[in-house]
């Protein structure tokens, strides 16, 4: 089986989605649709950007000029159909340490070489190497911020009467644990109420949404009830009913090296969060993103966001998600849902300042809790003894230290475990290509023409080399070039010395894809290596969907 694919044009790598979708036509039925999904996002978005504007140390109303202003460009230039822009949960930590080292105009210097940062990455075509990535890295830290988060909102989920909180983990919690005595009971009330209101629409009301209603009853129960808990007016003393205007505040640039670190590291994660976020939206469309695309646009609406008075901006994936369960077909959902917040602002910004922050906190409480993956950190801790490694540390550096640290030792360290895996393939397997469409084995030699062999809607298709993330990716690729999804997928495993845990969840991936269009897949010729962590991480045959084939000939039978 062969087949060629044409080299993209250079400009189609960059076009925006947005472009391509009006040159298709754009009809009246779309616009109907774009608009209620960018409505309801909107609904969602507002107040989670108060909430994580306020989280990483500075004024609600900057994180509503970030979903506004950074939230338009990145839908209007980005590479994805239904990407959704704004603060996410993820800068958190990093933003408020920023803030608090060099002042609100050092995350402006910041935020500004991200994104000149982010549009270099997208020009030098760095999007396709964010693949590469090993999944243990990005769950370490991503399941590190959430814990960061939570630390983060004690203050305010028990309305703790104190001063600063610390950047620092320990000096954070030692602060608390100082006045742990001085909570406020109408604060942690209202923490809970607000917590058990977003779980049971979650649960019996899965469509309403669930933080913007909890926000609104703990502002009528705390303003109803005059309880003491503080709010948006007593801690900033409102939201003001403005445009977001262009603005530059005092940018220390002679700090510029001492800041670079901290750049690089909002740059990584915009880039890293967006196109996973694009991913998500592919699984959920059937589309493909244009990655490098999607990285020039969050450069430019990082530099917007910046001179616009914001914070750093990428995908969002919870929000990317909400687009498209509300019926987004175009870029124009994610312009529509900036413009509903704008309108948001300027009509409700004078009841704004009765929203108690203990609510706002709950919000954070429950998107830490989502964002700490624990299913995939659990499954990622019955791989092989190097990624749990690599998982866990990243994850303490995350939590004790900085991200920044964080992100380049688990870089760093999973890089020397590949090659470490690499050096003792090699004296295996070598001068084979690690992906290879039916390559010139014995069994191909020997068979002749296996295409012409196969029984009709059977696919095979045979990997040379180690699993790791990339190469299962490029199994969607190949998916993707079929008119009509085949009947059997045969992926032929012989030539696999071995897998890791970021190739076991890439190919769990592939097999959900699989299982969604209906194509069974049989894998032939497991190693003993393969064969021991699909099994350690729950990857195994159901008889139905997902077969196991000692060898081609097996599986060539149980497709029949």
């Amino acid at each position: 089986m062969s087949s060629t694919l044409a080299a993209p044009s250079l400009a189609s790598l960059y076009e925006p989605k947005l472009w391509t979708m009006l040159r298709r036509g754009y009809r009246l039925d779309d616009l109907r649709h774009d608009a209620i999904a960018g409505l309801t996002v909107a609904i969602v978005a507002l107040p989670l950007a108060m909430a994580l504007a306020i989280a990483s140390g500075t004024t609600p109303e900057k994180g509503l000029h970030t979903a506004i202003v950074a939230g338009f460009l990145i839908s209007f230039l980005g590479g994805s159909r239904v990407q959704i822009g704004g603060p996410t949960a993820a800068f958190i930590p990093v933003v408020f340490t920023v803030i608090e080292k060099f002042g609100y105009g050092g995350l402006i210097l910041c935020t500004l070489l991200a994104g000149f940062m982010l549009i270099a990455a997208g020009v030098l075509r760095v999007g396709t190497l964010m693949k590469y990535i090993p999944k243990p890295v990005i769950t370490g830290f991503t399941s590190g911020i959430a814990v960061s988060i939570f630390a983060s909102q004690v203050k305010d989920l028990l309305g703790l009467r104190m001063g600063a909180v610390p950047a620092e983990f320990f000096a954070r919690w030692q602060a608390y644990f100082a006045h742990l005595q001085d909570f406020t009971p109408a604060a942690v009330l209202l923490t809970v109420a607000s917590v058990a209101t977003i779980i049971a629409l979650r649960r019996w009301r899965p469509t309403w949404p669930a933080f913007l209603i909890a926000v609104i009853a703990g502002t009528l129960v705390c303003t109803g009830f005059g309880l003491s808990a503080e709010t948006i007016g007593s801690r900033f003393g409102g939201i003001p009913a403005a445009l977001p205007h262009f603005a530059i505040p005092h940018i220390p640039f002679e700090r510029t090296l001492e800041m670079f670190p901290s750049s690089f590291t909002i740059a990584f994660l915009a880039g890293v969060e967006s196109l996973l976020s694009a991913v998500v939206a592919d699984g959920m469309i059937g589309g493909r993103h244009r990655s490098n695309a999607e990285l020039v646009a969050q450069g430019v609406a990082n530099i917007g966001s910046a001179l616009f008075g914001g914070l750093p901006a990428t995908g969002a994936i919870a929000r990317t998600a909400a687009n498209v369960r509300s019926g987004g077909r175009t870029p124009v959902a994610g312009m529509l849902h900036a413009l509903f917040l704008l309108v948001f602002m300027l009509a409700l910004a004078p009841l704004m300042r009765y929203v108690p922050l203990a609510a706002l906190a709950a919000v954070l409480l429950i998107v830490a809790w989502n964002m700490a993956e624990i299913e995939s950190f659990k499954h990622l801790m019955r791989g092989p003894i190097g990624d749990r490694v690599v998982l866990l540390l990243v994850f303490a550096l995350t939590v004790m230290f900085d991200l920044t640290v964080a992100i380049e030792v688990g870089l760093v360290l999973a890089s020397f475990l590949f090659m470490h895996r690499m050096s003792e393939v090699v004296a295996m397997q070598s001068h084979v290509s690690l992906l290879d469409e039916d390559s010139e084995d014995e069994d191909s030699l020997r068979n002749g023409d296996q295409r012409a062999q196969l029984p009709p809607g059977v696919e095979a298709f045979q990997i040379s080399g180690p699993l790791f993330f990339a190469v299962a990716n490029r199994l969607d690729d190949v998916l993707n070039q079929f008119l009509a999804p085949p009947r059997v997928f045969i992926l032929r495993m012989r030539l696999v010395p071995l897998i890791d845990a970021s190739g076991v969840s890439a190919l769990r991936e592939f097999l959900e894809r699989c299982a969604r269009q209906g194509t069974r897949v049989i894998l032939s010729g497991l190693a003993e290596q393969p064969r021991r962590i699909l099994e350690q991480m729950d990857v195994r045959p159901d008889g139905t969907q997902l077969r196991f084939a000692k060898d081609f000939a097996e599986a060539l039978r149980l497709a029949a």
